[in-house]
């Protein structure tokens, strides 16, 4: 397996990107920091069109500061059992001011021109921590859906903890109890992966995106012990998650000459498939000073 940078474009004016949904030619973006989701043409990568989230008197420097901020990493495509489509973006969970979530309705009754309908992340929060290692702090960093569940993918921080968890809830009864229908959390099923790790300092999840019965995942090095505090960037990796727990064989990131790519990727979408076995991805970064990229890299598996 091997994963090669073909191509990076800086994205101005979209801070601290955290998630990304590929959608027809369109490319949706969350950042952490921004009540804004930003819609961009897949092809140019030209931003057209930017919906707010939320409402905000904290964004006035082009950030929300950090103690403030929902901290919006999960971004995934919703197809529910109503026929109504849309995104699901939500909140890491790490404090009480990022258990918050959004849904933008794409199709059906409710879709509005910029209708946007909160989410209390609280319940199914709670119900969630009582599966994390002894010590970690819940993180969750990156969301997909498939036909019938929804995957959630902890990043636990730090060698004392160890692990990185996706939590699977059926699609269904989660947003039922998301969106107050059912008072009852839905069941979860936790897996443990063990990630690579660069210089000792292990790697854990960023971003993940459903394509073709396959979960396809980037992780990345952070040299910190901390949920919420940033390190130094280590490098990046991506690949396809194994359908049982265990050990995850990731490719790191490369440039085209060998050099490690050495930028924070933060989630991926799967452009297209280009032969049996070989993808061609699309990439968003974070530089931890408000600073986003797309990248356009190549993964053969």
């Amino acid at each position: 397996m091997h994963a090669i940078v073909q191509r990076e474009v800086a994205l101005p004016n979209l801070p601290s990107a955290s998630g990304a949904e590929l959608i027809g030619d369109a490319l949706y973006i969350i950042g952490d920091d921004s009540p804004w989701l930003y819609r961009l043409d897949a092809a140019t990568l030209a931003t057209d069109e930017a919906t707010a989230l939320f409402e905000t008197a904290h964004f006035s420097q082009g950030r929300i500061p950090k103690h403030l901020k929902p901290d919006l990493e999960c971004l995934t495509f919703v197809c529910a059992t109503d026929g109504a489509s849309g995104l699901l973006a939500l909140g890491s969970g790490a404090t009480p001011a990022r258990e918050q979530g959004y849904w933008v309705p794409l199709a059906g009754p409710e879709k509005l021109p910029g209708s946007v309908y909160p989410l209390g992340m609280a319940g199914l929060y709670a119900a969630l921590r009582p599966h994390l290692p002894a010590g970690a702090t819940l993180n969750l960093e990156a969301a997909a859906a498939t036909e019938t569940e929804l995957l959630l993918l902890q990043r636990t921080v730090g060698a004392a903890v160890g692990g990185n968890l996706m939590f699977r809830m059926p699609l269904a009864a989660t947003l039922a109890f998301l969106y107050r229908r059912q008072p009852l959390p839905p069941p979860v099923r936790v897996q443990r992966f063990q990630l690579p790790a660069i210089n000792g300092k292990p790697a854990g999840f960023s971003g993940a995106a459903w394509f073709a019965g396959r979960l396809f995942v980037t992780a990345s090095v952070e040299d910190t012990a901390d949920a919420v505090l940033d390190g130094a960037v280590l490098g990046s990796f991506v690949g396809v998650l194994p359908p049982k727990a265990g050990t995850a064989a990731l490719a790191r990131l490369l440039w085209p000459d060998g050099r490690p790519y050495l930028g924070k990727v933060e989630s991926v979408a799967v452009r297209r498939q280009l032969a049996r076995g070989r993808f061609e991805l699309l990439l968003v970064t974070d530089d931890d000073t408000g600073g986003s990229t797309a990248v356009l890299a190549e993964l053969v598996v």
